[in-house]
């Protein structure tokens, strides 16, 4: 099952904006995070996709979403303007923003360049 992040559960497993000025990524394996709200059509129709991904990846990288709506503070520190936004989290390099609904052969893309992550 797919992680919803709050602010506070950001901070210990993304990143602590809070604490850090520079980017410092907390967690133990690359991520990607889902910005959506639930009234957003194109959000749904990553929803499946990224479920897809996640059994797909099971162990190899984390995937979370975040609600746009609910976490109105998160969105602002990521200057989230139109979503879907996807954010690709790299262990050791800046994260990377992608808008928009993208397909399932986009995010596998992303994972093996961005998040230096392969399919078995």
């Amino acid at each position: 099952m797919i992680e919803h992040l709050t602010a506070e559960t950001f901070k210990t497993k993304v990143f602590n904006y809070e604490e850090n000025k520079e980017w410092k990524f907390e967690g133990t394996k690359p991520c990607v995070i889902d910005f959506y709200a639930d009234w957003c059509g194109p959000c749904k129709m990553v929803a499946p996709v990224l479920e897809e991904l996640y059994k797909e990846y099971d162990g190899k990288i984390d995937i979370y979403k975040v609600d746009t709506e609910a976490q109105q503070e998160l969105a602002g520190v990521f200057g989230i303007r139109s979503i879907p936004s996807i954010l690709f989290v790299p262990l050791n390099e800046q994260p990377q923003m992608a808008m928009g609904a993208l397909p399932k052969e986009t995010f596998e893309k992303a994972f093996e360049d961005v998040l230096n992550v392969k399919k078995n």
